[in-house]
């Protein structure tokens, strides 16, 4: 049976709950002033933020990397095609492109040329803001710039323009240094530079400039997180590249010095190889020309010497034999001399990759393509190289190809090599044969022939040599760039960051989000009581009333004249107690017993207002205070301590009369106080005498409210509970722990005290949640509480 009672103690949470969204939305409408004070800071805040932060913009730039072997040759090198020196390129790889813009190489190139490690600075209002375009002064190195380059940390200092043509130089602690005039050269730790004036010069007032100098490798780094190269889709050869800066101009800068040093990188890789041809071709015709000279010497002496103007016909049909075999021999010579000095460039290169004269005319077209297949590769290799390392998967697999190709060409060279010389030595016995026939000839023009024929020889290979160089130099004139501008960098002048609407409307949710989350985490870590919906929640204990929390210090709250919505709870508390207390035959008066579970409840102040209100409805009343421990009625009516319950217990003379007071302020109430405080106060509440005090009351007057000790914390109201008709149980809110209602229902349960009811005390009756009504019905004479504008929207 014990176990069936605690059961229904508290009602469960599971049995029929739902969620009110209303009574939910309440509890935090209930505190709409910290949310709109919170929205209101978030957006000042954010405006602050907003108008001293550095705003971001994106310029942007989009290029078509070339494809050498789709798109072929354009209209105006179509005439070159045919001597193998345009088209037939390699298709270029566009992830490899990427890389090489966004290469610490030429990132370098772009900040050395822009001199972008040099900043300037002005002072603003809150903060110093750079220029940029439309900078005064610029500050140029006169030594080398390796010293810029290599210097180790960030140096700044001060450029303070005092007249046209005076500026004063200051450290980073604004301390003077020295005194200069424009275009003077300054020695300094950084190097030798001068303070220019730029176009936008123009001096009104004493003013400062701040120059920082940054590390070099500090802003390439920045750069190259920053700039973005992307292909537009998988298959696309088209790239978008964009940069993020607070300076719109000099992102648009950078990005066109990017794509115009990436060119001249390119340009330049694919000029090597020409260049290569180019000086190989000159070597040669050096060498060769000075044997033309020689043997063109020979033959006007030979003719001077001997007075030989011509030849006879039976000469010239020798020498036109000799001829054709002299033609074969030039050729097979020619391609022997190419053949042994491209297998010496190759025999050189021991620990490098070089790339070789190329279009030379070899006989082989295998030994031409694989030369080619080479040089391509050795490029590739070389500028991926400027971002990989030799650890990189696809350079070491560029250096197998290399290796191997370099080996298959000095074995097919070799063997080109040995193959020219055999079939020279099969065309030389041809042109023994051929001289035997000359033999006959004359003696002189047997030695003019042979000279003419070895004339001939070296003067055809210096020609073949000489538009070798002629079409080596057209293909170096020639060289296209390996990106085609699409859009020149822009930016629209829009920032990109902060976003003014994202960052005010964060601000704003923020502004909200907290509050909510502060009162969310308060709601969920209080265990008070607030409402009667907590305590009918928590306990099955009929609920008299509420008590609202009173504006005024005033004990006493009820009167013939007092209209305030306590004064109507107390009067709603008597009507209440009609319908709580038993119908009795006799005539005796009803005893009203009032608790706590703790102290500080306000056990006193109901006992005393409620004794008000039922003596105002013309009934003989008695207050008696019985909490013999903490006596607090005379307190609150600020009354000296006088004789009461405790000195009719302990002393025979003292009458029930004498221990009976009143107070003017509430007139047919009768006040017997606690008394002095007594040390044994249980044995004391056993004693006959408050039988009889019970009994002699009873008869006397209609209502007697006692005012009680807390049940909670000792045994005195148990002892003196059988002379009660009625317990009111006081809880205060926002005081008592919810977790102490079971203490209220254990003795309801246990009916340890009688006819219990409950009244909830200090309630606030403008919060928008519980059962919250108010007193008042709107009478010019009734006081009325205005209802919060959320709850007037809600209802």
């Amino acid at each position: 049976m014990q176990t069936q009672k605690e059961n229904t103690s508290f009602k469960s949470n599971e049995e029929g709950e739902t969620l009110n969204i209303r009574e939910e939305l309440e509890k935090y409408l209930f505190h709409w002033k910290w949310f709109v004070l919170g929205g209101i800071i978030s957006i000042i805040v954010a405006f602050v933020y907003l108008r001293y932060s550095t705003p971001q913009y994106t310029a942007s730039t989009s290029i078509l990397i070339k494809d050498n072997q789709k798109s072929g040759i354009s209209a105006e090198l179509e005439a070159f095609k045919d001597m193998g020196i345009v088209g037939g390129g390699s298709a270029n790889n566009t992830d490899n492109e990427i890389q090489i813009l966004k290469s610490r190489k030429i990132i370098g190139t772009v900040v050395d040329t822009l001199n972008l490690t040099t900043l300037y600075f002005q002072e603003g209002r809150v903060k110093r803001t750079e220029v940029y375009q439309n900078n005064a002064i610029r500050v140029i190195y006169n030594t080398d710039k390796e010293s810029i380059i290599k210097q180790s940390k960030d140096t700044s200092f001060t450029v303070n323009i005092v007249s046209e043509n005076k500026f004063e130089l200051k450290d980073a602690e604004d301390n003077f240094v020295s005194a200069h005039n424009f275009n003077e050269t300054i020695s300094s730790g950084i190097g030798d530079f001068k303070v220019i004036q730029t176009e936008s010069f123009n001096f009104k007032e004493e003013h400062k400039i701040y120059v920082t100098i940054l590390k070099r490798s500090k802003v390439i780094d920045a750069y190259k997180v920053a700039v973005n190269v992307s292909a537009v889709d998988k298959n696309s050869s088209v790239l978008n590249l964009s940069l993020k800066h607070p300076i719109k101009e000099k992102a648009e800068d950078f990005l066109n010095e990017l794509v115009k040093q990436y060119n001249y990188d390119a340009i330049k890789d694919k000029s090597e190889v020409s260049q290569k041809t180019k000086t190989f071709i000159d070597e040669r015709l050096f060498a060769i020309g000075k044997d033309l000279n020689e043997i063109q010497d020979r033959v006007k002496n030979f003719k001077t010497d001997n007075n030989i103007t011509g030849l006879s016909a039976e000469g010239e049909l020798a020498l036109q034999t000799a001829s054709l075999n002299n033609e074969k021999l030039i050729n097979i010579k020619t391609q022997l001399n190419i053949a042994e000095g491209v297998l010496n460039n190759l025999k050189k290169q021991t620990n490098t990759d070089e790339t070789l004269p190329q279009n030379l005319g070899f006989s082989e077209g295998s030994i031409s393509e694989s030369i080619k297949a080479y040089n391509e590769l050795v490029v590739f290799k070389n500028r991926l190289s400027v971002n990989a390392g030799d650890k990189n998967p696809q350079i070491i697999q560029y250096q197998k190809e290399i290796n191997s190709l370099k080996n298959n060409l000095r074995n097919s060279i070799s063997n080109s090599i040995s193959s020219l010389k055999t079939q020279y030595a099969q065309i030389s016995n041809e042109a023994n044969k051929i001289n035997s026939k000359v033999s006959a000839i004359p003696l002189l023009e047997r030695g003019y022939i042979n000279i003419g024929r070895e004339q001939e020889i070296i003067s055809g290979l210096y020609s073949y040599l000489l538009k070798k160089k002629e079409e080596t130099a057209i293909s170096l004139a020639v060289t296209v760039a390996n990106a085609k501008i699409i859009d020149v960098a822009y930016s629209d002048g829009i920032p990109v960051s902060p976003k003014r609407k994202i960052i005010f409307l964060a601000a704003l949710l923020l502004g909200v989000l907290v509050p909510f989350i502060i009162i969310y985490i308060k709601n969920l870590l209080d265990t008070k009581i607030h409402t009667r919906k907590d305590i009918e929640e928590l306990t099955t204990i009929p609920f008299l009333g509420d008590v609202p929390h009173s504006e005024t210090n005033e004990k006493i709250v009820i009167g013939n004249d007092a209209r305030t919505s306590t004064a109507e709870a107390f009067r709603l508390l008597r009507t209440n107690l009609d319908f709580m207390l038993p119908t009795k035959e006799n005539d005796l008066g009803k005893t009203i017993f009032i608790t706590s579970t703790t102290s500080g409840e306000g056990k006193s102040f109901i006992s005393i207002n409620l004794a008000a209100a039922l003596s105002l409805s013309n009934k003989k009343v008695l207050l008696m205070g019985m909490d013999l421990r903490a006596p607090k009625v005379t307190e609150y009516l600020g009354i000296p301590e006088r004789k009461g319950i405790t000195n009719f217990i302990t002393n025979e003379k003292v009458s029930l009369e004498d221990i009976k007071f009143s107070i003017p302020e509430i007139k047919g109430l009768d006040i017997i106080a606690s008394g002095v405080i007594p040390p044994n106060p249980a044995e004391l509440l056993l004693h006959a005498k408050v039988k009889e005090l019970f009994e002699e009351v009873k008869k006397d007057y209609d209502y007697i409210i006692v005012d009680t000790a807390p049940v909670n914390l000792v045994t005195d109201t148990l002892l003196v509970s059988k002379y009660a008709d009625m317990f009111l149980y006081v809880s205060r809110a926002n005081y008592l722990d919810k977790r102490m209602l079971n203490v209220a229902q254990t003795l309801y349960n246990e009916k340890k005290l009688v006819n219990m009811a409950i009244i909830l005390n200090d309630t606030d009756m403008t919060r928008g949640y519980g059962y919250g009504y108010g007193y008042g019905y709107g009478n010019a004479y009734v006081e009325t509480i205005k209802k919060p504008w959320y709850k007037r929207i809600l209802s």
